[in-house]
C-alpha cells in the first residue's frame, strides 16, 4: 500500500482518501495500524470537543448550529458521530447526517458516523484512531457526538479536550440521579430547548450543583440556556467554548488530558496484545485434561509460558 501517496492526498484535503484511511483504522486492519505508526508525528494539534447528553435533548441540532459557526471561523472542521451499532452488520445506523444539513453547506466540514460496536453504549476502541487520522488530515476542530447512553458519556471525556453536556428543561427530575455520572464530566452545560417551561429553574439547579463541587470559579462549568432550533444564544456558547479553551491551555489542563489519553491508549494496546496471547495458551490448555487444576495454577502456568517475542507476531496479525 502506498502510504506516502495517502499522506500526500490527505494533506491536499482529499476526502476520498480520508474516508479510505478512516475505514482502515475503524476496522482495525494491519494497514490502518501501519499508517498511524508511520505518520503519527504528522498530526495537527486539533481541538477536540465532545457533545453528550441523554437521548432526545437535541444534540444533533445543537451540533448543526455549532458546525455553522466553527466552519466560518476555521479552515477545517470534522465531526465524528458515534451511533448505536447494528446487531447484524456492526455498522452505524442512526444517520445523523440527515439532522445536520450544515455539513453539506461547507466545503471545509467532514463528517463520519461510527458504530459504538455494542460495548455497553461505549465508544469503540477505534474511535481514538479515527480522531488521529483527522488530526493527520489537518483538522482544526473535531466534534465528537456520542449516542448519549451508558458508557459513551464517560468515554467521551477521555478522548476530548472539552465536553459539552446537553440537557433540556424536562431533565430536572433526573439530574439528581445523573450527578454521579454525566454531571461529573461536563466542562460546559447547555440547557437546550430553553424556550420551554422550567428552563430557568433547571439551569439554576445545575448551577447550584456545580458551585458546590468546584472551588475555582474560573473552572466552574458555565451553564448556558440555548434554543438550537431557534438559534438562540448559540453565539454565546461559541464564545464560552473559545474562552474555556484558552483557560485550559494556560493552566495546562489540555496538555495533561492529552498525556493521560496517550498513556491510556498504550495500556489498551498492550492489554489487547496480552489477551490475544493468553487466549492462545488457553486453547492449548483446553486440549489437556486439566479439569482438576485450579484456575490460579492455570494462570501461573500461562504467565510462565507466554513468549513475549510472540507479541510482535500477534500485533502483525491485526
Amino acid at each position: 500500500m502506498d502510504f506516502e501517496n495517502f499522506l500526500k492526498k490527505l494533506k491536499e484535503k482529499d476526502r476520498v482518501t480520508l474516508s479510505k484511511v478512516i475505514t482502515l483504522v475503524d476496522n482495525e486492519t494491519k494497514e490502518g495500524v501501519e499508517f498511524l505508526k508511520k505518520f503519527y508525528k504528522e498530526r495537527k494539534d486539533s481541538f477536540r470537543i465532545g457533545i453528550t447528553g441523554p437521548p432526545g435533548v437535541g444534540k444533533s441540532t445543537l451540533l448543526n448550529k455549532l458546525i455553522e459557526r466553527f466552519a466560518k471561523k476555521y479552515d477545517s472542521v470534522s465531526v465524528v458521530a458515534v451511533d448505536p451499532s447494528s446487531p447484524f452488520t456492526g455498522g452505524a445506523i442512526l444517520g445523523d447526517r440527515l439532522r445536520m444539513e450544515n455539513i453539506y453547506k461547507f466545503d471545509n466540514v467532514y463528517m463520519r458516523s461510527v458504530a459504538s460496536r455494542g460495548s455497553l453504549g461505549g465508544l469503540s476502541s477505534s474511535t481514538e484512531n479515527i480522531l488521529q487520522v483527522l488530526e493527520i488530515f489537518g483538522t482544526d476542530v473535531i466534534f465528537v457526538e456520542t449516542v448519549g447512553v451508558g458508557q459513551s458519556e464517560l468515554d467521551v471525556m477521555e478522548i476530548t479536550d472539552l465536553v459539552i453536556v446537553t440537557l433540556v428543561p424536562e431533565s430536572g427530575d433526573s439530574i439528581q440521579a445523573m450527578k454521579a455520572g454525566i454531571m461529573e464530566i461536563g466542562d460546559i452545560f447547555v440547557i437546550n430547548k430553553s424556550d420551554r417551561e422550567d428552563a430557568y429553574r433547571v439551569s439554576e439547579y445545575v448551577k447550584s450543583i456545580l458551585q458546590m463541587k468546584y472551588q475555582d470559579k474560573e473552572l466552574t462549568p458555565p451553564v448556558i440556556n440555548v434554543s438550537a432550533k431557534n438559534d438562540t444564544n448559540i453565539d454565546e456558547l461559541v464564545s464560552r467554548i473559545e474562552n474555556l479553551k484558552e483557560i485550559f491551555i494556560q493552566k495546562g489542563i489540555i496538555e495533561r488530558k492529552r498525556e493521560i489519553r496517550r498513556k491510556k491508549e498504550v495500556r489498551e494496546i498492550l492489554r489487547d496484545m496480552f489477551i490475544k496471547s493468553i487466549d492462545r495458551e488457553l486453547k492449548i490448555i483446553e486440549n489437556k485434561n486439566d479439569k482438576d487444576v485450579s484456575p490460579y495454577e492455570i494462570s501461573e502456568k500461562i504467565l510462565k509460558n507466554i513468549d513475549f517475542k510472540s507479541l510482535e507476531d500477534i500485533w502483525k496479525e491485526r
